[in-house]
Order: structure tokens, then C-alpha cells, then sequence
């Protein structure tokens, strides 16, 4: 599984290769275009959809208001339910928080399910750097970490890669006889995990929600891995972002609502688990004690800054796979742990602006992610807020600068404007072949840009001012 990045290519560089991969545009188009076509029919399915969105929104905004006095009361309950619970302020204290658990309980096998906040913080090579054996149960999650990757999407691990992939992965990490049937598949990767399950001590998973009102962990997933990681092995330890919480239960039941719509276009997840503690009695089952916790890395600051907004997330994906940027780049050029327009916000605010200053401009600002989030966030407007910061921090050069002022200049003045896009719309006619500027030679200077990746279809020869014009006049 993924360790702390090294140092990274440019982001430029990342993106430019990611374009030109057709095999990666082939993975992703084929996942994404089912993911949305499955979204649209399962929010057809939902009574009042927009009044449950709302509802999830409100819980989580109440939140963000609240945080402090709703984390104090998850505690509360959630120690009442048995659950011990631990505070970590950056990564370093939970990765040091999990090892301390594990020794002290004297395991030294771990099962996980899937969890980006354990991505977040670079859990297993931590735990393994401290002598334990870490295995990925998710079949997503166990295939990266057979080829020593990482995810690439925050529901789909390998939407980076096809099912042939996968096979060859698994040919030459098990020695097994290569396959793409993705039945055949899972059957070999269940015969290998069966004995990881029943040896192992320890099982770690994140947590899609904490409940306040009940002091449960409540976790969602399509794999029945998640159901054995927190009943089979002795100790169980759940890492949860302070941000996870929703105040009632009634809050979490629309939640994951819209939650399964949004991710996977299914009403509901096939294995949606609330977790309230360890088992009562020797005859229960379940594990002897459950650890839960509470990560903030970061989440604090963003709480108190412009972007809080984005901790209302719920973490569905829906938005990387609308967005034009995320479909023809993937996941692995941002950089980190979360991509797409979410990633594009909560890296910077997370982790600070410096060093990836880069990542609110990759987007088209159209929209759409705003559209499917099922909570309503203006991904847009915090995009843009960090663009703003990314400016005040390091100014655009002089060129762009003097580019934009002229611009300004002329949509200033109308008739400037008018003169100034008729000579630019002869000069890229005389560029043109077909009504098009090719990639190759493109446009100069600054402009370059709009074109070295695509060919660019030319402006009318005649504008719809002039078509305006004219019809006016004849009527």
C-alpha cells in the first residue's frame, strides 16, 4: 500500500502524461459513464429527492456549527457503549495510536477494510515499519496493494484499470493462472483472504459516519470483508475523521441514502453496519474491544477557514466522476490521497496551500461536481476561494498579468472588443484547415495552451452580433 510520497514530477508533467494515456482514458470512461447512468436512475427512485438531500445537508452543516460539543457527546456515548476512545491530532499520533493498541493486545496480524483516512495518514507502512503484517480486504484495496500502488478513486480503488489488469496482477503476484473473468477473480481473491481473516488479531477500518445520538460507528460497503474486519479478529480499531459525525440517527438513515445513489447508484449498500461496541459476554460474537479514533490532521484549521465547507463531504466520488478534469487526468496526478474537484479542495485545505497551489486549477469551474454532490456543496465557489489565496501567496506572471488587464481594457469598451475579435478571428482563420486550429502549430505565445493538448475549433467567420444586425434590419 502507498507510503508517504516521494518527491513528485511537477504537476504538469503528471497531467501530461495522464492525457496522453489511452489505456487509462479506457478504464475510467467505461467506469465512469456506468457510475453516472446508475446515479441518474437511483435518485429517480427516491421520494422527495431534493428534500432528503436537504435534510443530509443540514445535518452535516449543523455539525461543521457544533463540532465541539457534538464530538464531546459522541464520546460520551460512545464510552458508555464500551467503545474506548482516542484523540490524534495529526498523523504521526494515530499511526503511533494504532501501534500502541496492537501492542498492548499483543497482535501482530491486521485485516483492513477500505478507508481513505487510513490512506490519508499512511497507515500500513507505519504498522508494518512496527513489526505487523498488514492485509487489504477489499478486493480494490487488496489489488493495489498487491502491486504496491494506490487508489486512484475515493470509491474505486482500481478505476484505473481494467479487468485484464487485474488478472495479470494476480497471475504474477499468487502464481495463479491468469484470468479475466471478474467472477474467477473475486474466487481467487476470497481463497487467499479466508486464512487472512480467521489469523488475524487485529482489524482495522475508517468510518463512514460516527452517531452522536447512539455513539455507533456506521460503516457502508459492497464486500462482506467489512463485516469479518470488525467481528473476527480480537481487537477491532476504527479511524474516523472529526468531521464524520451526524447528530441522530434519523440524520444518518437520509444520509446514506443519498450517500449509496450518489457513490454507486444503488439504494442502498449491500452491507450498511452500525458498530456499538465490543461483545457483552464470552457467547457474543464479535470483538473484545473496539477502538475508535478521532483524526483531525488538519480539519481544525480548515473548520476556522474559508473552505469548511468541504467537511461537510460524505465522501461519494459522485463529483470526480462528472468532472472533465478528473475523467481525462484520473486519479494518481493529483498528487494525494483524495483527487477529483473534492481532492482539488481538501488537499490544499488539509494539508496547506504551498506546494499544491496547482490543484483548485484543475477545473473547469462548470459546475457539475456542485450539481450530483448529494449535500449541496459549492465546490465552485471554494475552488475559486483558493485560487484567490493561491494568487495573494504568488502573483501570476507579469504576462498573464498585462493579458487579463488588457483584456479588461477592452470588454470595456465595446466597440474596441468588437475590432479586437475580428482581427483574432482572421488570424485564427488564416491558422485554420477545416475550421479547425490544429495542435500542430497551434497557437503562439500565452494562447499556446488552449491548443498543445486539443485541436480548436475557430469562430465563425461571421458573428451572431452581425447575423443580429442584419436580420434586424431586414425586419
Amino acid at each position: 500500500m502507498s507510503a508517504p510520497e516521494a518527491a513528485l514530477p511537477p504537476f504538469a508533467e503528471r497531467v501530461r502524461a495522464a492525457v496522453g494515456d489511452a489505456h487509462l482514458h479506457e478504464a475510467i470512461d467505461r467506469a465512469t459513464g456506468q457510475l453516472q447512468a446508475r446515479r441518474a436512475a437511483a435518485f429517480a427512485s427516491l421520494e422527495a429527492a431534493d428534500l432528503v438531500r436537504d435534510h443530509a445537508r443540514a445535518a452535516k452543516l449543523e455539525v461543521l456549527a457544533n463540532l465541539d460539543t457534538l464530538l464531546e457527546q459522541f464520546e460520551a456515548n460512545a464510552r458508555a457503549n464500551g467503545i474506548a476512545v482516542h484523540w490524534a491530532r495529526d498523523a504521526a499520533e494515530a499511526q503511533q495510536l494504532v501501534v500502541e493498541i496492537a501492542r498492548a493486545a499483543g497482535c501482530r496480524r491486521a485485516v483492513k477494510a477500505k478507508s481513505m483516512v487510513t490512506e490519508e495518514i499512511h497507515l500500513n507502512p507505519a504498522l508494518e515499519a512496527a513489526g505487523l503484517r498488514v492485509v487489504e480486504t477489499d478486493l480494490g484495496e487488496y489489488v493495489v496493494q498487491l502491486r504496491a500502488d494506490r487508489p486512484s478513486h475515493i470509491i474505486l480503488p482500481i478505476i484505473h484499470l481494467t479487468k485484464e489488469d487485474v488478472g495479470r496482477t494476480m497471475e504474477e503476484r499468487l502464481a495463479v493462472p491468469y484470468t479475466s473473468v471478474p467472477q474467477e477473480l473475486c474466487a481467487l481473491a476470497r481463497a487467499r483472504l479466508r486464512a487472512e481473516f480467521l489469523e488475524a488479531d487485529l482489524g482495522i477500518s475508517g468510518g463512514n459516519f460516527a452517531i452522536v445520538e447512539s455513539g455507533s460507528i456506521g460503516l457502508v460497503s459492497n464486500e462482506g470483508n467489512i463485516r469479518m474486519v470488525t467481528t473476527l479478529p480480537r481487537v477491532h480499531v476504527a479511524l474516523v475523521g472529526i468531521e464524520k459525525l451526524v447528530p441522530t440517527l434519523a440524520d444518518w438513515e437520509r444520509t446514506v441514502q443519498v450517500l449509496a445513489r450518489s457513490a454507486t447508484g444503488q439504494k442502498i449498500t449491500v452491507y450498511t453496519t452500525l458498530v456499538n461496541g465490543p461483545r457483552r459476554s464470552p457467547s457474543d460474537e464479535g470483538p473484545e474491544q473496539v477502538h475508535v479514533i478521532l483524526l483531525d490532521h488538519g480539519r481544525s484549521a480548515t473548520l476556522a477557514g474559508d473552505e469548511a465547507e468541504i467537511l461537510a463531504c460524505i465522501r461519494c466520488g459522485a463529483c470526480l466522476n462528472v468532472c472533465p478534469v478528473f475523467r481525462n487526468i484520473g486519479g494518481h496526478a493529483y498528487g494525494d490521497t483524495y483527487p477529483g474537484p473534492m481532492g482539488a479542495v481538501l488537499t490544499p485545505s488539509l494539508r496547506g496551500l504551498p506546494g499544491w497551489e496547482e490543484l483548485p486549477q484543475a477545473s473547469s469551474l462548470c459546475g457539475a461536481c456542485r450539481d450530483v454532490c448529494p449535500v449541496r456543496i459549492d465546490l465552485p465557489r471554494l475552488l475559486l476561494s483558493l485560487r484567490a489565496k493561491a494568487v495573494e501567496r504568488e502573483p501570476v506572471a507579469l504576462a498573464q498579468r498585462l493579458l487579463m488587464k488588457a483584456y479588461a481594457f477592452l470588454a470595456t469598451r465595446p466597440r474596441l472588443l468588437r475590432l479586437a475579435m475580428k482581427c483574432a478571428r482572421a488570424f485564427a482563420l488564416r491558422r485554420a484547415r477545416d475550421g479547425w486550429v490544429a495542435r500542430s502549430p497551434g497557437l503562439p505565445g500565452l494562447l499556446r495552451g488552449w491548443t498543445e493538448q486539443r485541436d480548436w475549433k475557430v469562430p465563425a467567420a461571421r458573428t451572431f452580433d452581425d447575423w443580429w444586425e442584419q436580420r434586424r434590419g431586414s425586419a
